[in-house]
This record gives structure tokens, C-alpha cells and sequence, in this order.
């Protein structure tokens, strides 16, 4: 039951981050959604940095891996939003925009994830 909760408050803190860097970011550019994008990359670099430093050192407990990586990481960022943007773009007839967005969402996800966990190997 300690876990469950663990994860419970380290997904609401994330959810919480999610929504202002969403409200935040978003309403700058009406054709590409900079706040969705930006904590998906931001969680990626982050999961690679937590895994990495986790697998280096016992720096970090289950229950600390638990709060950030599945409770933190997971609220924070979000697949379901950037593919519910990503269907909007579809749906406009905008194959430019969804192919960027789709794309470099990826690429960029796969390329922080690398950098967390190369940084976490510098320390």
C-alpha cells in the first residue's frame, strides 16, 4: 500500500507540473504545442538521468525510483496529449505540422533519454 501511494503523489506533483508548463507554453504558438512537447522532453531526459544515476549508485531507494520515475515521470508527462495534438493536426488536413510535430517529438524523446543517461554516467 506505501508504493501505491508513493506513485500516487509523485504522479499528482508531475500532473500539477504538466498543466502549468502546458498553460504556460501552449498559448505562445498556435501551431505547435511547445508545452506538451517540452515536458515530454524534459520527462525523457529526466527518466534517463534517474535510471542512469539509479543504475551507477545506490544513491537512490526503490521508493525514491518509485516517487520519481513512475509517479513524477509518469504524471508529468503525457503520450495521450501529444497523440490527441498530433490527431488534431490529422484532422486539419495539416500533414506538414503533424509529420514535424510526430517526428521531432520522437527523435528528441529517444535522443534525451540518451543524454540522462549519459550525463548520470559523467557524475
Amino acid at each position: 500500500m506505501k508504493q501505491f501511494l508513493i506513485v500516487f503523489l509523485g504522479g499528482g506533483l508531475g500532473s500539477v507540473m504538466r498543466y502549468w508548463v502546458s498553460k504556460t507554453l501552449n498559448p505562445y504558438f498556435s501551431n505547435f504545442f511547445l508545452g506538451t512537447f517540452s515536458v515530454n522532453i524534459l520527462g525523457c531526459l529526466l527518466i534517463g538521468f534517474i535510471m542512469g544515476l539509479s543504475l551507477k549508485t545506490n544513491l537512490l531507494s526503490q521508493n525514491q525510483i518509485l516517487l520519481l520515475v513512475t509517479g513524477f515521470c509518469g504524471g508529468f508527462t503525457t503520450f495521450s496529449t501529444f497523440a490527441m495534438e498530433s490527431n488534431m493536426f490529422l484532422k486539419d488536413s495539416n500533414l506538414l505540422h503533424f509529420t514535424f510535430y510526430t517526428l521531432i517529438s520522437i527523435v528528441i524523446g529517444v535522443l534525451s533519454v540518451s543524454v540522462g543517461l549519459w550525463v548520470s554516467k559523467m557524475l
